[in-house]
C-alpha cells in the first residue's frame, strides 16, 4: 500500500526530530543547566583608579535560560539586582561587574530627577547566579565579593535651571535660545539634548565659560541651544520637547533629570533688497532741506515722502551741499519667519553726523539687536551703515505686544518699501562725488550675504568752496 505523499512528509519530520533529540543527548549526557560559574576577584574597589574596579564574573548555560545575578550585603540583607531574567542561549558568558547596578535611593534622599544606576555600598556580599530554563527547570550558584573603596560621592543633579521654557529659534532677539544651568554634587560627564516622539535627539552644547580651568566650579555646568539658527541650519518643528539632562562619573554612575519645553516660532529668518519695477534696486532723488525735518530720540521732525521718480542705469546724483538726499528701495521676507524690525520708520531725516543711536531712546536700544534694519552708508562714513530705517512703515508692519514693548514684524512672503533721507552737510575736498549705497542689517547678528553693498551711486555735492 502506498502511503500518501504528506503523510510521507510528517513521519519524516518526526523522525528527524527523534534523530536531533537523541543526538543531543549523546552530545551533551546530563549536563547541568548552570556550570563553570566564578570571579576572576572576590574583591574590588570601584573609584575609577584603574586597580581593581572590576571583577568579570563568567557561567555557561547548557539549556535555553533565563539569568538572574544578584548581590546581597551580607549585612543589611539588601538585595541589588545586577542582571534580572535575561535571556541566554546554550552558551559560556562573562560579564565585567564594576559594583554599578540598577538605580536606586537611599532613605534619608530625595532627588527630582531619576537615578539610573549606581555602586553598591562598601561591604561583603553574596552574590547569586540563578538559572531557569524553559521546561521550568533551575540552578544556582553563588560565593563572596568584597567591595571596599568605593567612590562615596553620587552624580547627583541636585537643581537644573531651564530658561525660557518657551523659546522661539529665529534670532528676533527675543527668547531666541535656551539657557540651561546644570548644579551638581560632583564633577562629572554631563549630556544635555531635546528630543520628542520621531524627533532628536537634538543635542545642546556646553558653554565655554573660560580659559582658566581654576576658576571655574566643575559641578556647576551651563549649556546653551540656539535649535541650529545661528549657524544657518534650520531648527526643529515647532512643538513641545523633552529636555533631558544627563550626569555620569567615571565609575559608570548615572542621573537623570527633564523638563518639558516649547519651541515656537523658530525659523531662518532670511530677507533681501530686491530689485524695484526699473530694474534697480535703489531710487535716489534730492530735496531741499526745512529746518522742520529736523529729527531726534526726543523730537519728532517732519518725514519725507518717498521718490516719486523713475531711474534706470543713473550713476551720479548732484544736489547742493545741506540739501537731503533721499532714498526708496523695497525689501522681500523670502523666508518662512517673521522678521522683526526696528525703528526710526521710513521717512526720517538724518543729519550727516547723527547715527541710529541719536534716533532711539535710551531703554530702547538695549532691543537693538536680533532687529533688522536698511542702512545708508558712503565712502567717507565713519561707523557702518551709520543712517538706518525699520523694514517698513507701521500701517505695513506686523505689530505684537510682548511684556510692555511694542514689536513690529515684516511677514514672511511681505514685502515693504523703505526709503529715507540724509542731509548732506560734509563737503570732502578729496572725494567729490563720494560713493553711497544701501545695505540690509541684520542688529547684532549679520549682514546678510550680497546684502551689504547695494545700489551704489555716486554723490556729487555742489559747493561755493573752490577745490
Amino acid at each position: 500500500m502506498r502511503l500518501p505523499p504528506l503523510l510521507l512528509l510528517l513521519v519524516a519530520l518526526i523522525a528527524l526530530l527523534i534523530v536531533i533529540a537523541a543526538g543531543s543527548l549523546l552530545v551533551n549526557p546530563n549536563k547541568p543547566l548552570l556550570a563553570d560559574v566564578s570571579l576572576s576577584s572576590d574583591r574590588i574597589t570601584p573609584n575609577a583608579d584603574g586597580q581593581d574596579d572590576v571583577t568579570v564574573l563568567t557561567y555557561t548555560v547548557n539549556r535555553n535560560a533565563e539569568v538572574t545575578i544578584t548581590f546581597t550585603n551580607n549585612t543589611t540583607n539588601e538585595a541589588f539586582k545586577f542582571r534580572e531574567n535575561e535571556r541566554r542561549p546554550v552558551g559560556q558568558y562573562s560579564v565585567q561587574f564594576s559594583g554599578v547596578v540598577a538605580g536606586y535611593v537611599l532613605p534619608t534622599e530625595t532627588f527630582v530627577g531619576t537615578v539610573e544606576s549606581r555602586l553598591i555600598p562598601n561591604g561583603e556580599y553574596a552574590w547569586t547566579v540563578e538559572a531557569k530554563a524553559d521546561n521550568g527547570e533551575t540552578a544556582q550558584a553563588s560565593g563572596t565579593l568584597i567591595v571596599a573603596d568605593g567612590d562615596p560621592l553620587f552624580p547627583a543633579i541636585l537643581n537644573l535651571e531651564v530658561s525660557p521654557t518657551v523659546f522661539s529659534p529665529n534670532q528676533d532677539g527675543y527668547d531666541d535660545r535656551l539657557t540651561i544651568n546644570v548644579y551638581m554634587a560632583k564633577d562629572a560627564q554631563v549630556r544635555v539634548w531635546l528630543e520628542a516622539q520621531g524627533l532628536g535627539p537634538f543635542y545642546v552644547p556646553e558653554r565655554d565659560l573660560g580659559a582658566n580651568p581654576a576658576a571655574i566650579d566643575p559641578t556647576v555646568r551651563q549649556f546653551d541651544y540656539d535649535a541650529g539658527v545661528d549657524t544657518n541650519n534650520a531648527p526643529p518643528p515647532d512643538g513641545d520637547y523633552t529636555l533631558v539632562v544627563e550626569a555620569q562619573d567615571p565609575e559608570g554612575q548615572r542621573m537623570r533629570d527633564q523638563r518639558i519645553v516649547t519651541l515656537k516660532g523658530g525659523g531662518l529668518p532670511q530677507a533681501e533688497i530686491v530689485a524695484q519695477q526699473t530694474g534697480r534696486t535703489v531710487t535716489w532723488a534730492t530735496l531741499p532741506y526745512q529746518d522742520a525735518y529736523y529729527t531726534d530720540a526726543a523730537t519728532a521732525g517732519k518725514t519725507v515722502d518717498a521718490p516719486q521718480v523713475t531711474q534706470s542705469q543713473i550713476t551720479t546724483i548732484s544736489l547742493p551741499q545741506s540739501d537731503l538726499l533721499l532714498f526708496s528701495l523695497v525689501v522681500s521676507n523670502y523666508g518662512m519667519t517673521p522678521i522683526r524690525t526696528l525703528g526710526p520708520f521710513p521717512g526720517t531725516v538724518y543729519q550727516y553726523e547723527q547715527t541710529a543711536g541719536a534716533m532711539q531712546a535710551a531703554e530702547s536700544l538695549d532691543f537693538s539687536t536680533g532687529g533688522w534694519r536698511v542702512g545708508i552708508e558712503c565712502e567717507r562714513t565713519t561707523t557702518s551703515f551709520p543712517w538706518r530705517w525699520a523694514l517698513g512703515s507701521p500701517d505695513q508692519l506686523t505689530k505684537v505686544e510682548d511684556n510692555g514693548q511694542t514689536l513690529y514684524y515684516l511677514m514672511p512672503g511681505q514685502k515693504a518699501t523703505v526709503w529715507g533721507a540724509i542731509r548732506m552737510t560734509t563737503y570732502f575736498k578729496t572725494l567729490n562725488p563720494q560713493k553711497c549705497w544701501a545695505g540690509l542689517i541684520h542688529e547684532g547678528v549679520q549682514i546678510p550675504n550680497l546684502q551689504g553693498h547695494v545700489g551704489e551711486i555716486d554723490v556729487y555735492l555742489q559747493t561755493t568752496e573752490q577745490p
